[in-house]
């Protein structure tokens, strides 16, 4: 479990990277959002956000053509997983699959 962890933090970490404004963004923030995506809370609360509206700012002025490609109902965490293949460990105990745009986790239990 923990090398799925490390495949999935560096493929995040690329991701942004490859789609940060600039280096700080690519060396120290999309390093930063890739080890907090695989906390168990949602993105935004784990990241020190008091809302996805925050993040979404957040994620617009470091990465702005992954904010701009993300679509609107989608949250963040499940689109950067999704970009990458993968599923987020926080998904499969997550109680807001409800609100989680087209949820893989929702539509393996239909």
């Amino acid at each position: 479990m923990k090398r799925e962890h490390e495949i999935m933090y560096e493929d995040v970490r690329m991701l942004l990277a490859s789609h940060a404004v600039n280096g700080f963004a690519a060396v120290v923030l999309a390093p930063l959002v890739a080890r907090t995506s695989l906390e168990m809370n949602h993105l935004y609360e784990d990241l020190g956000f008091k809302s996805r509206t925050e993040m979404g700012r957040f994620m617009k002025r470091n990465f702005p053509v992954l904010a701009m490609e993300k679509p609107k109902e989608k949250l963040w965490k499940k689109y950067l997983y999704d970009c990458i293949g993968a599923v987020a460990p926080a998904c499969a105990t997550c109680d807001d699959q409800a609100t989680c745009f087209k949820c893989i986790m929702q539509e393996l239990s239909a």
